[in-house]
């Protein structure tokens, strides 16, 4: 699962939005973490425009802008306002792995990258967008390159979970969800959830 469907995922059951989502291990290896950090930090923005897609065209109605987030060809204006949302999903996102690197990135973009965005937004002539590449950069590579391999995804209304295995969520209803290896996922992995999760009437199981 990549980090962007969790912008879009809702409880399939009461249809509560936003989940929370829980990360217990990554598919990708911890390089990957180290190479687009290394490339943040280095500023070199030709090097990002060379690993990076992102469109910037200038017309007579204002500057235009889309990536991998925000798809569509979108006012700067507009553009920034979506980027910081998607920033401000990953407050609902716990990193659970022993990787220090990857909750280093997750900090990162909540903290220092999302002022810098939100300062840049404010100015009153939106120009020189170099100065936001890398962070730009960051955001995209976590929230679409990195996949979570494993996790669990928890809905606060209903107290519904639904295990990520293999990097697919398993966004089951409760009649097809399959008792005994779901009592399994939570065990093998209760060490990585607060003594307080267990302590909610979680559904469909609970330990």
């Amino acid at each position: 699962m990549k980090l962007w469907l969790f912008d879009i995922l809702a409880c399939p059951i009461d249809k509560y939005y936003p989940l929370k989502l829980y990360i217990f291990g990554y598919e990708a290896p911890i390089t990957q973490f180290e190479s687009f950090l290394k490339v943040y930090n280095e500023k070199d923005i030709k090097k990002i425009k060379d690993k990076f897609e992102i469109e910037i065209e200038n017309t007579s109605q204002g500057i235009l802008m889309k990536d991998g987030i925000v798809i569509k060809q979108t006012p700067v204006e507009t553009y920034l306002n979506l980027i910081i949302k998607s920033i401000n999903e990953l407050e609902q996102v716990y990193d659970r792995t022993e990787f220090s690197i990857s909750s280093k990135c997750f900090n990162l973009l909540k903290t220092t990258i999302k002022d810098k965005l939100i300062n840049f937004s404010q100015k009153s002539v939106l120009s020189n967008l170099d100065d936001i590449l890398s962070e730009l950069y960051l955001l995209n590579k976590i929230k679409l390159d990195i996949e979570i391999e494993s996790g669990l995804l928890f809905c606060e209304d209903c107290k519904r979970w639904y295990p990520i295995i293999d990097t697919i969520p398993q966004m089951l209803p409760d009649k097809y969800r399959d008792k005994e290896t779901d009592l399994k996922f939570l065990k093998n992995h209760k060490n990585l959830c607060d003594p307080e999760f267990f302590q909610q009437n979680l559904k469909p199981f609970n330990l």
